[in-house]
């Protein structure tokens, strides 16, 4: 599968899952990766980091970016989305081990939406800028409903006014201590000031597309289109030929919660084009 990736002009590859971390030969695939000159990151809930043994098998591999996965600040919110008791606790070991490996590697955060952290995003966020700021860049993701534990527990699900004004308020946060992020999964209208943040937007403007290996019967798939079904009043909006939509409109998400919003999309286009990352 590098191999292939390789041969098709990538660069990169993200190793996710599920958990990468359970793959027992993890550490020769990121040599292997590294070895074809494909730059390998993972995405990690940050459990079996905790064991500073196994990090740095991961170092001694060549890792150099990682992203870890963090639900919230609250210890019962933590363990409740996760399913694990002792996730949080987990979470920060694994930070103060990465702490001391903040020159070595770029270490992220993802954040997932849901309707159980969508009233302390700020909070979440306010910690680990205090506590961990070797921290580089943030990733928040609307939650995907169509996620197997996800499409279990329908009640995880937010509605887009559950988040917005703390979703508003964290990404002002890392703007003011000078973090890089990004936000997936949330259409425009909610997320004034940071239209040009939005990972699907950004593909739109710069006609990007995405090469995914499921180690399924899905198998290799490239996502060329980005756009979601949108609300009647969409056809008003003046961002709607750059914003995606809403993912899973109608099934878990209300259309009627979009609406749309006049600004100039001709700005956020130019600083989309003004940045690299």
């Amino acid at each position: 599968m590098v191999d292939s990736l390789k041969d098709n002009n990538h660069v990169g590859v993200i190793l996710t899952g599920g958990e990468p971390t359970l793959y027992e030969d993890l550490p020769k695939l990121i040599k292997y990766c590294i070895k074809k000159k494909m730059f390998p990151r993972i995405i990690t809930n940050g459990q079996r980091i905790a064991d500073r043994v196994y990090l740095k098998t991961l170092l001694d591999a060549g890792l150099k970016q990682l992203n870890l996965s963090v639900y919230s600040y609250r210890d019962n919110v933590q363990a409740k989305t996760s399913g694990n008791k002792n996730s949080l606790k987990n979470i920060k070991q694994a930070l103060e081990h990465l702490k001391k490996d903040a020159t070595k590697m770029s270490i992220n955060i993802n954040i997932a939406i849901s309707k159980y952290n969508a009233d302390h995003l700020s909070k979440t966020v306010t910690w680990l800028t205090k506590d961990y700021d070797f921290l580089r860049h943030f990733v928040f993701n609307n939650l995907d409903p169509l996620m197997n534990r996800a499409s279990e527990n329908p009640d995880v699900v937010p509605r887009l006014n559950d988040f917005e004004l703390e979703l508003h308020q964290a990404l002002k946060i890392l703007q003011k201590h000078k973090k890089t992020f990004r936000v997936e999964r949330v259409p425009l209208c909610y997320l004034t000031d940071f239209e040009h943040v939005t990972t699907e937007t950004r593909k739109i403007v710069k006609n990007e597309d995405r090469t995914v290996y499921y180690l399924d019967k899905r198998g290799e798939r490239t996502q060329k289109s980005w756009r979601n079904k949108k609300s009647a009043c969409c056809r008003h909006c003046f961002l709607d030929k750059i914003c995606a939509g809403l993912h899973t409109s109608g099934t878990y998400y209300d259309e009627k919660e979009l609406y749309p919003v006049f600004v100039d999309p001709q700005k956020i286009i130019n600083k989309i084009l003004s940045t690299e990352k």
